[in-house]
């Protein structure tokens, strides 16, 4: 056979499988679902622009500036802070300038700073969240200091709401008008009652009482002194039962009741009443059919919940001594360190944003009725 001719046949083959390749690709792409997460993506942008403008104007609306307060706690103290002294600070600081241009010059110096400008030299660091006026430091430190044990209280709290609620909602459906059920009742609505922070000090009171430690804040004062190491997590985690059970409780009945209403509704539908009379089991059409109908309203609520637990429920928070961002974020709107704020909110923002398009992704494989690219097919 001619050389020529397997040459041929070979670059026949190969634009024949790219081909094949191309057209699966194509086809991979007009999917339903496909077609829907590329358009949430793209959504993200505009809706993180959106925020961040509402974010920024919002922190602007108290009247007066950090300047203001700043020169105002310096009167109380007896000192006297000329008005050329005060101009200077608001021109430093860029607050001088119309709103809007602050809030192009804070959103462009967060997206990129350049390497010859002071605040790299000094932070080493390309995204310039500002100055926080109440700390005395850079913008980013003060929320990198406590982001990591956020994220990780805010993880296992959240682990604590779904892996108790879920399962008592489901039990509660399954054995209605049962003791398990009468119980399950009466503690979410003592946990839907009572504050979180009324909670939290009686849990304190009772934890003195019993152990002689009322277990306020995540870390003991000698493990802030000496640093906190692996042998200290037995004490972390003791002193996590109280904000678990305090900031978990309110979620969790909140989702035991909203599973069990929708459990008992699709339970009652007739799609199970089929199922029985075609001998499938009770297990299986409780958790393949049931249970993925009923969790829709829990997983479409993800985005609040990861916003709220980031912020540590303020007022809990500071009743515990919590080190997480929620009282930072109260300190810096006391103070009207706006750029502080600015960015504790433009985070919860995000994680709201990434919380929504999780769930909406979620949903699509939980619930197979739900169309998402339009029309009666």
């Amino acid at each position: 056979m001619s050389p020529v001719f397997i040459e041929k046949g070979r670059d026949f083959l190969g634009k024949g499988l790219f081909l094949m390749e191309e057209n699966k690709l194509i086809a991979f792409f007009k999917r339903d679902l496909v077609q829907y997460i590329i358009k949430r993506v793209l959504m993200f942008i505009p809706t993180l622009i959106l925020i961040s403008i509402l974010v920024f104007f919002v922190i602007q609306l108290p009247p007066g500036d950090y300047v203001s307060a700043h020169i105002a706690a310096l009167a109380t103290e007896g000192e006297l802070v000329d008005a050329d002294y005060a101009a200077s600070m608001r021109e430093d600081y860029g607050l001088d300038l119309p709103v809007w241009q602050q809030y192009l010059k804070w959103v462009k110096d967060i997206i990129w700073t350049p390497t010859d400008s002071a605040y790299y030299r000094l932070y080493h660091s390309h995204h310039n969240w500002k100055y926080s006026f109440a700390y005395g430091r850079d913008v980013w430190s003060v929320v990198n200091d406590r982001l990591g044990l956020t994220i990780g209280v805010t993880a296992i709290i959240m682990l604590f709401q779904y892996l108790v609620s879920i399962p008592i909602a489901v039990y509660a459906s399954t054995h209605q008008y049962s003791v398990g059920d009468y119980i399950s009742a009466i503690i979410g609505f003592l946990g839907t009652a009572i504050p979180n922070f009324i909670l939290a000090i009686v849990l304190m009171y009772l934890s003195y009482k019993w152990t002689g430690n009322a277990n306020v804040g995540l870390f003991s004062q000698e493990m802030l002194k000496n640093g906190v190491h692996l042998y200290n997590f037995g004490d972390f985690l003791k002193r996590m039962i109280i904000p678990i059970i305090v900031i978990g409780t309110s979620g969790t009945c909140g989702i035991i009741r909203s599973v069990r209403a929708q459990m008992l509704d699709e339970v009652a539908k007739q799609y199970t009443l089929t199922a029985r009379a075609k001998g499938v089991s009770e297990g299986k059409i409780i958790m393949k059919y049931c249970f993925r109908a009923a969790i829709n309203p829990t997983v479409s609520g993800l985005g609040g919940v990861l916003s709220s637990l980031f912020s540590g429920s303020t007022v809990t928070a500071m009743v515990l001594n919590m080190q997480i961002q929620g009282p930072v974020l109260y300190k810096a709107l006391q103070s009207q360190d706006m750029y502080l704020a600015g960015a504790i909110v433009m985070i919860q923002a995000v994680l709201v944003v990434i919380g929504v398009l999780f769930s909406d992704i979620a949903l699509a494989f939980l619930d197979p009725r739900i169309r998402y690219s339009g029309g009666n097919r």
